[in-house]
């Protein structure tokens, strides 16, 4: 299995509808594509971005094909609507919490 790390802040202002926007249609989004969420943690203190999330896929070419389709990209994009700093990476999933 491979993981898709995801890291951003929320814009400041925009916290409430950037949580209406991650319950209904970013997380289902993230399914529909065949992506699995799998955590996501809330930074309250400190110097870290404000939100980390994973999901996976079975194998590194689904992953591939998801992130190249232009599926991904509206929904990466109407995210962006809501937060900065987007920043995201491929990784080999271990079972366990990665960064």
């Amino acid at each position: 299995m491979v993981k898709l790390l995801m890291s951003w802040d929320i814009k400041a202002g925009r916290e409430q509808s950037y949580f209406e926007f991650v319950v209904r249609e970013f997380a289902p989004g993230l399914m529909r594509l065949g992506l699995q969420p799998t955590e996501v943690w809330y930074t309250v203190y400190g110097k870290s971005p404000q939100i980390l999330t994973g999901a996976v896929t079975a194998d590194l070419e689904t992953m591939r094909a998801i992130l190249n389709g232009g599926d991904w990209r509206e929904l990466r994009d109407r995210l962006l609507e809501y937060v900065a700093n987007f920043s995201h990476k491929v990784v080999q999933a271990t079972g366990r919490f990665q960064i």
